[in-house]
């Protein structure tokens, strides 16, 4: 491919990412979000692999094998912990209105200037090595595209000077757009997701390809790998050395995941929900497993085709040329392309924001005339400080490259950057767990944990680039072995990146405590590491703690803020904030907390510390106490607290309420059954004592009749007497068993006798109706715990039911005992007239009977069921019912073995 069609196909590329850029902002602008989405966030987040995952990872599996996966090992292993520290670095970032890294660090060490200007040099000077990295990766893929020169030494041409100037345009018209930095860049993330998926897809089809097209799979790469010795041994890792410069790597990666400035800038300042974290903390760790998965296949099989006459970085792109795969090598070009130019992208627009608001702003600001001249302007001033710095950022970038990256590999020059980075690690986790610390020990610890970091990495690598004298890598500085950058103090065996960040960390964690004992803190500094540490005890719709005690006017409030919102914007947050709290917006005198409120707008355009200057300059401010500061704030805790009491009890009201409404529905629906309870036992009792007074009457009357006739009435009469009597009897017992008045005599009980009894009283019964009851009790059951007399009466009710319902003549009734799962079951088998579905548990209701028009209503007061039923609960047992309507019934009573009363 010319170099005319690269540059074609390069430019069509990143005009395919305006395209997607501008629909996504479009988009965001008619309210249809398209970054507020867990995937797209998930995808973003990938920016993290750069053309070291995409070209570097290869070469590092090339010379060390195993060690190309700590920098993915780290991160996979922490990503878990992201719903405790990075949602909570989401959260004071939302509420402290955090605009980059620096920012966050300034604002946690009392918006101090100094450390964020500290922190920004840091940044800009790890990461411009990190920079160039990717505009040696494109400048390389393009070169080995163009002229197709695999096996020669690649010219250093300037393709990267013309991506540079590209990506300058494309970042500052889609990163620079807006003062406030903590707007969401729609576009700019967008795009990076998309990018994501193609550096993805490129890199799984070339790793395909080698695996399955080239070689027979992954068994056969690997058994040829074995059978090389030089590759053999890159499948171990080396135990002298190898696991402690695994273990120093691992905490390396994991510790700069969160604090590299671009994944700041994705996974804090462009996050619209903390919710999303729940799906990057599975997503993200399987892109980094999938991007990964061919990385040895590629490795190995770079090194058994071209026999280390082809630098290993470019395996990824030399293979599908070798095999003049032309749209596949044009695919993985574009995938190098999108690591390469997605951390760019993203890197400097975070950069830029953190020179013009830690760096630019705080020197301004502390010049009076320019204050004056400009404060009108100082919105579009902001942004033209951003994109200045976008392009000397990657003017700067380019000139390393020229210089110095071209002699180191992709991965060293990554992990020069990576340590640099971890110098953060210590000031801020401890900012967010340890109120204790302070920016004393904050700056030592990072002063001296750079120098550290300068010295035995950086130094070197310009000595390797022939910059320096060689001999400070031969016999150390002045010949003083024990100064050896990469053996500092006669420490040996560690790799230069693993023996740096030891060091370097080490230098830094102990300054950092030490400051924190050694010194104390200023106010601001107590209330911000208050905020911090405790930052969900506050709320962020919770008024601002106006940690502020002073004067201010409002117009010169009004006029900082018009700078940057504009004037209808501010007096439109001013009125909503005053009215919102309450506040008197006519007063000639700011009040406080509407000044902290300002701060806070003013810290999402020029930072924490650039803006505290600026409410400095217009404001005349005492001082306050430290303990008027913790009295602030425990009020400030206390309000939020008594709030949760009483959304708490609000609740518990809201839940008492709903259940005394349900009492109350089972208030009525009781006294609902009381009155059709007590209708129901008027109309059984009346019917028998009608029966009784009636023949009563008539024998009374009639003193000369028939003595046959007369005996007939006299046993009709002892008949319904008997029948009163014992529905008096059931009612009153299935009252004492529902009052809990009911005496039971537990014994161990048989479940035969209990069979036998029963069938003895209803014998008779199934005699005069011609039905045929039957008894399988063949098996021994063992005894249990139960009221010998209320079981007998519960299984007599269930036959006397089961015969009550079916035909004379053709019925049928079976009982049978066994043991199940530790219970005893009792089952009354029928083939009477069955039970419809809607019916089963209704048949336990008091006096509910089922009735036909084809049978009318069944003998008996209704009660039965709901007594047996009763009894068995008793016995902590069941009574299960299967029927379905002309096909009879089944009830089986379950009752426990072991049960004790």
């Amino acid at each position: 491919m010319s170099s005319y069609t690269l540059i074609v196909v390069s430019l069509g590329y990143l005009g395919a990412l305006f395209a997607i850029a501008y629909w996504a902002e479009r988009r965001s602008r008619r309210g249809k979000s398209t970054a507020d989405n867990p995937y797209i966030y998930s995808l973003s987040l990938a920016v993290y692999c750069t053309a070291w995952t995409f070209y570097g990872s290869v070469g590092r599996a090339s010379a060390g094998g195993l060690a190309f996966l700590p920098t993915f090992i780290g991160p996979a292993i922490t990503i878990p912990l992201w719903w405790v520290v990075l949602r909570k670095i989401i959260r004071i970032s939302k509420v402290q209105r955090i605009t980059s890294l620096a920012d966050f660090i300034s604002a946690r060490y009392g918006k101090s200037t100094t450390i964020g200007m500290m922190v920004t040099l840091i940044c800009v000077l790890s990461l411009l090595p990190y920079i160039s990295l990717q505009l040696k990766a494109i400048s390389n893929s393009f070169a080995i595209l163009s002229e197709h020169r695999i096996y020669a030494s690649l010219p250093q041409n300037d393709i990267a000077l013309y991506i540079t100037v590209v990506l300058s345009l494309f970042t500052i018209l889609f990163g620079t757009r807006k003062v406030e930095a903590t707007e969401h860049h729609e576009g700019l993330v967008t795009v990076i997701a998309f990018e994501s998926v193609v550096k993805l897809t490129a890199f799984l089809a070339v790793g395909l390809f080698v695996t399955y097209g080239v070689f027979g799979g992954f068994s056969d790469i690997f058994n040829r790998a074995l059978d090389t010795p030089a590759l053999s041994r890159q499948l171990t890792i080396d135990p002298e050395g190898g696991y402690t410069d695994w273990f120093w790597q691992n905490i390396l990666a994991a510790l700069t995941i969160l604090f590299l400035p671009r994944l700041f800038q994705i996974a804090v300042v462009e996050n619209v929900n903390e919710d999303h974290l729940r799906k990057a903390i599975w997503v993200f760790p399987l892109y980094l497993l999938l991007i990964n998965l061919f990385v040895l296949p590629i490795a190995f099989s770079g090194s058994l085709l071209f026999g280390g006459h082809v630098d290993a970085d470019n395996y990824v792109l030399a293979i599908p040329l070798h095999f003049e795969k032309g749209t596949l090598a044009v695919l993985t070009y574009l995938g190098g392309f999108s690591a390469a130019t997605g951390m760019i992208i993203v890197e400097t627009t975070a950069l830029s924001v953190m020179i013009s608001n830690n760096l630019v702003m705080p020197l301004l600001l502390k010049v009076p005339v320019w204050k004056e001249r400009t404060l009108d302007s100082t919105g579009s001033f902001l942004i033209n400080i951003r994109r200045s710095a976008i392009v000397l950022l990657l003017l700067l970038a380019y000139l390393y490259y020229k210089n110095i990256a071209g002699n180191n590999s992709l991965v060293s020059t990554g992990l020069i950057s990576f340590v640099g980075i971890a110098q953060f690690a210590p000031m801020m986790i401890g900012g967010l767990f340890w109120k204790q610390g302070n920016r004393a020990g904050a700056m030592a610890g990072l002063i001296a944990g750079t120098l550290t970091w300068f010295y035995t990495l950086v130094i070197p690598s310009v000595v390797t680039a022939g910059l320096l004298p060689d001999r400070i890598l031969m016999s150390g500085p002045l010949g003083i072995q024990w100064l050896h950058p990469y053996s500092l103090l006669g420490m040996k065996g560690l790799q230069p990146e693993a023996h740096s960040l030891f060091w370097s960390l080490m230098v830094n964690v102990f300054l950092y405590v030490w400051g924190a004992f050694r010194f104390k803190k200023s106010v601001i500094e107590h209330s911000q590491a208050t905020l911090f540490t405790e930052v969900f005890y506050y709320s962020e719709k919770s008024r601002n703690a106006a940690i502020w005690r002073g004067k201010a006017l409002i117009t010169d409030i009004q006029s900082l803020l018009r700078a940057f919102l504009g004037k209808s914007r501010t007096e439109r947050l001013l009125q909503n904030y005053a009215a919102k709290h309450q506040l008197n917006s006519r007063s000639h005198y700011a009040d406080p907390e509407i000044v902290a409120y300002a701060e806070q707008l003013l810290a999402g355009a020029v930072g924490a510390a650039s803006a505290r200057l600026m409410v400095a300059s217009v404001s005349k401010e005492e001082k306050i106490s430290i303990e008027e500061v913790v009295g602030i704030l425990k009020q400030s805790q206390e309000l939020m607290a008594v709030n949760r009491e009483l959304k708490k009890t609000s609740e518990k009201l809201r839940l008492a309420t709903a259940d005394l409404s349900r009492a109350n529905e089972l208030l009525r629906m009781a006294d609902k059954k009381k009155d059709e309870f007590i209708t129901t036992v008027t109309h059984e009792i009346r019917t028998p004592l009608t029966s009784i007074r009636a023949l009563s009457e008539i024998i009374h009357d009639h003193p000369g009749m028939d003595p046959g006739e007369r005996q007939h009435f006299l046993d009709t009469i002892i008949r319904e007497s008997e029948r009163l009597s014992r529905l008096i009897n059931q009612v009153l017992d299935l009252e004492k068993i529902e009052a809990g008045l009911n005496v039971s005599e537990f014994r161990l009980c048989s479940a035969e006798r209990i069979i036998d009894e029963a069938i003895d009283s209803v014998r008779q019964l199934a005699v005069d109706k011609k039905i045929r009851l039957e008894v399988n009790n063949k098996v021994k059951l063992p005894d249990f715990p139960g009221d010998h007399d209320r079981l007998v009466q519960a299984l007599i009710n269930l036959v006397s039911n089961s015969l009550k319902f079916c035909e004379p003549g053709t019925g049928e009734v079976q009982v049978e005992a066994f043991q199940r799962d530790g219970f005893v079951l009792l089952s009354v088998r029928d083939n009477g007239i069955g039970i419809e579905d809607n019916f089963k548990d209704r048949i336990f209701d008091k006096f509910y009977q089922i009735s036909r028009q084809d049978l009318g209503k069944p003998p008996g007061s209704g009660v039965g069921l709901a007594i047996t039923r009763k009894i068995i609960e008793l016995h902590r047992g069941e009574i299960p019912v299967e029927s379905r309507p002309d096909m009879g019934t089944v009830f089986t009573v379950k009752l426990p073995v072991d049960y004790q009363e």
